[in-house]
């Protein structure tokens, strides 16, 4: 299939189609025409490929954990022993990323708190809250 019936059939834009190639994350063949040529199990890498960056991987995080997965319904499921072991480390940043940005919103309430009423009511009043 071209890649616009990829497009299509999965609901990702042309463009992103063609990063994710540039990214290595797909493999088209070329016709001689140099159109892309998409193979069926295109539409499913494509899908694994979305699933992976809503869960917030990169793509060359993507790159290298994709052959490592394969479709159980509507999940992911690892087929390589050291797939889990690169997901924890991905999980244990994305989990200090979210306390390093508590720490960084519990400091900017504290700021917030300090101001005087006055301020509050005209600032709050300029917000439309």
């Amino acid at each position: 299939m071209r890649i616009g019936e990829l497009s299509r059939r999965t609901g990702v834009a042309v463009y992103l189609l063609r990063y994710y190639e540039e990214q290595g994350l797909l493999h088209p063949q070329r016709r001689p025409s140099g159109y892309r040529e998409y193979a069926e199990e295109d539409v499913a890498a494509v899908r694994r490929i979305r699933s992976l960056l809503a869960a917030g991987l990169s793509t060359s995080t993507i790159t290298t954990v994709l052959p490592c997965l394969r479709d159980a319904g509507d999940r992911l499921v690892p087929t390589c022993s050291d797939l889990l072991a690169d997901l924890h480390r991905e999980r244990d940043r994305m989990a200090q990323a979210i306390s390093d940005l508590q720490a960084s919103m519990d400091a900017l309430d504290n700021v917030i708190a300090a101001a005087p009423a006055d301020v509050t009511r005209r600032a709050l009043a300029s917000l439309d809250v």
